[in-house]
């Protein structure tokens, strides 16, 4: 078990009445390493504050979350920040991209903390294989704004996956995209869960995204209930 939400809730006090606002209540999951999952439902219902907790970007207000079998709610912010370098990957709906930096310097952003220069050659490597996969190895010198829409988006999929971690996390990651290159990135997101193994949850409003992954999850109402599984 990769993955583990036990009794997860989040809520502000309410000024306005003696009960806290309720953003999530009680919600509980199990990811297995491999799971593709996609978490749906409508705007403002708390499904990015859902994958920011699980990602360690933000604390829930009860509960634990386990990765790995570790309680992360339990770590000081400099551990948080250690976890969320080395072992998951982020893709947002924006790339935050930096725009005076190449393709292959934005991927290798993540990897500045590394202490160990030993490995910059090695991870340049990686880096240059990763882009070539992804159909970006004429680009690597390219800055963002010579770059397409879905050419950023893969971009910021490479520098998800540099640090080579066990969970991937991607939040509307094809809100800015047209049709055609929202189905190719969420293709190769799949791609890459089947090949190698990587945990992949996917915060979607789009069905026909949500489709394509093995399970499929509806946040209503602070509530998180299974709503398909293709497995």
């Amino acid at each position: 078990m990769l993955l583990e939400l036990d009794n997860i809730s989040k809520y502000y006090d309410s000024p306005e009445n003696k009960n806290p606002d309720y953003i999530l209540d009680n919600i509980d999951l199990m990811v297995r390493s491999g799971d593709s999952l996609a978490i749906v439902g409508p705007s403002g219902s708390g499904k990015s504050t859902l994958l920011n907790i699980i990602g360690a970007l933000d604390r829930p207000s009860s509960g634990k979350v386990l990765l790995d079998g570790k309680d992360i709610t339990q770590l000081d912010n400099n551990q948080l920040a250690e976890i969320r370098n080395r072992e998951i990957g982020f893709i947002f709906q924006l790339h935050h991209l930096l725009p005076q930096c190449t393709t292959l310097e934005n991927v290798l952003i993540p990897t500045i903390v590394n202490k160990n220069h030993s490995h910059k050659n090695e991870l340049e490597s990686y880096a240059k294989a990763l882009l070539e996969r992804v159909g970006l190895a004429e680009r690597i010198s390219y800055r963002p704004g010579q770059l397409s829409g879905g050419e950023r988006q893969r971009v910021a999929v490479v520098r998800a996956l540099i640090n080579r971690p066990k969970l991937l996390l991607a939040d509307e990651p094809t809100g800015s995209l047209d049709h055609a290159n929202s189905i190719s990135l969420i293709q190769l997101l799949i791609d890459l869960n089947i090949s190698d193994g990587i945990t992949l949850i996917v915060v979607t409003h789009s069905q026909e995204i949500a489709s394509r992954m093995s399970r499929i999850y509806q946040l209503t109402d602070g509530k998180l209930i299974e709503k398909g599984n293709h497995k």
